[in-house]
């Protein structure tokens, strides 16, 4: 865990409310083999840089939402490539497709930052609503323990501490991606990741507005279906 006693500079500059967003995104060597004439793996940085602009033009959002990303990949490794900031100050990462798919690892990581920052905010006295995390891949679980991670997360959705939102391309494993989230996940049509992150730009968005604990109405989802 991070040093708390250390000031936050960031949010002792900026004291608005707080939207955390998690990122877990699937940097694993699939990601870069092509699909339809393209690979997945551009397309999600791609989205990324939109993710960045729509956020930066959004004035509340700018100042409230916080994000960090996830990378998981190599072997079996989690990789934060982007620490805790505001999205006025996020600058879009490049993610890059090799090795395998830890996906209890990287959402358990998740987790525990989300828990170290809520620790950050309240020693700086800063209000902020319930976080969430978007986990988005387009295969399975190569950990061993990672219905562990699964179950853990479901009960951190049980207990009010998080909201998880999970997606998966057309080959993921839907049986196991949905082990993540007591909501079903979404599969993505095609390779809409463009359309998707501008839908979760537009959510975090209403997200940050919105009081604490209460209901965020989202917009409709025009990139892919629930996959039951």
């Amino acid at each position: 865990m991070s040093d708390l006693s250390i000031p936050d500079v960031v949010l002792t500059d900026n004291t608005s409310q707080r939207l955390p967003c998690v990122l877990v995104l699937d940097g694993s060597a699939s990601m870069a083999q092509p699909r339809s004439g393209t690979d997945a793996i551009r397309e999600l940085n791609d989205g990324l840089k939109i993710l960045e602009e729509e956020l930066k033009s959004d004035d509340t959002a700018a100042q409230r939402v916080q994000l960090l990303i996830i990378r998981l990949g190599d072997d079996d490794q989690v990789s934060i490539i982007q620490d805790w900031t505001d999205a006025m100050d996020f600058r879009a990462p490049t993610i890059r497709a090799n090795g395998r798919t830890p996906l209890g690892k990287a959402m358990r990581t998740a987790l525990d930052k989300i828990e170290e920052q809520k620790e950050n905010y309240r020693s700086h006295d800063i209000p902020y609503n319930r976080p969430w995390i978007f986990v988005i891949t387009d295969g399975e679980p190569t950990d061993l323990d990672w219905e562990e991670s699964a179950a853990d997360c479901r009960l951190a959705e049980d207990e009010n501490k998080v909201v998880i939102f999970a997606v998966g391309t057309q080959d993921a494993n839907f049986d196991a991606l949905k082990s993540f989230s007591n909501r079903e996940p979404v599969r993505l049509d095609g390779l809409k990741f463009r359309e998707l992150f501008v839908w979760l730009s537009r959510s975090v968005s209403s997200g940050s507005k919105a009081s604490r604990d209460s209901e965020v109405q989202l917009p409709a989802v025009d990139w892919g279906k629930i996959s039951t």
